[in-house]
């Protein structure tokens, strides 16, 4: 059954317009948490040049995007493989760009520690990392509603939060990427771009 996210349908659009900028044509790209599926949908339509694979760690989810994948049938967006970030093997051996929207902070920081090291696995020098969602900086939320947003994360999951850009540059440190873009979008939300250099 195919599962609705409104915060989706609100954000794919400021997005799409930051990935047809920084997703190469003919980019196999992995996308991690994909959730709903909506995003991969209307990623793949707007974009036939770039292929998507998407995955979720959720049986539920991976029915959802497997869902719109059969309704829209297009060749760009692939069926959906099960992959949590947090473990060391995932199904997808090489990718051009990774892409993860809303799930560094309703996870554990191991998963966004997986997410770099994954990315660094697979992706050559020069792939992208794109991540997507709300961030501290330096320790400073951005809004008021990101700062109640990140207590209400955190009583739901003390393991999980509004995670500081800080600490994903010494992720990226460690694993070979450096964050060459840092975009503002609607809702205080921001897009980081990180290339891998090594």
């Amino acid at each position: 059954m195919k599962r609705r996210a409104p915060a989706a349908e609100r954000n794919r659009e400021p997005i799409l317009d930051v990935l047809q900028r920084v997703l190469p044509d003919g980019a196999f790209t992995l996308e991690i948490a994909s959730g709903s599926g909506q995003h991969a949908a209307h990623f793949a339509a707007h974009l036939p040049g770039v292929t998507f694979q998407p995955t979720d760690p959720d049986p539920a989810a991976i029915t959802s995007i497997e869902a719109y994948r059969a309704e829209l049938d297009l060749p760009n967006f692939l069926g959906p493989l099960r992959l949590d970030a947090a473990e060391d093997t995932w199904p997808v051996t090489r990718a051009d760009a990774v892409v993860c929207i809303n799930m560094i902070h309703i996870a554990p920081f191991r998963a966004c520690e997986g997410l770099f090291r994954g990315a660094a696995r697979i992706l050559p020098p020069g792939g992208v990392l794109f991540t997507y969602g709300p961030y501290r900086f330096s320790g400073a939320f951005t809004a008021p509603s990101n700062e109640a947003f990140d207590a209400s994360l955190r009583e739901m999951d003390p393991s999980y939060g509004v995670r500081d850009v800080d600490d994903l540059d010494r992720l990226a440190s460690q694993w070979g990427f450096v964050r060459e873009e840092t975009v503002p979008m609607p809702a205080n939300n921001h897009c980081l771009v990180f290339r891998k250099t090594a």
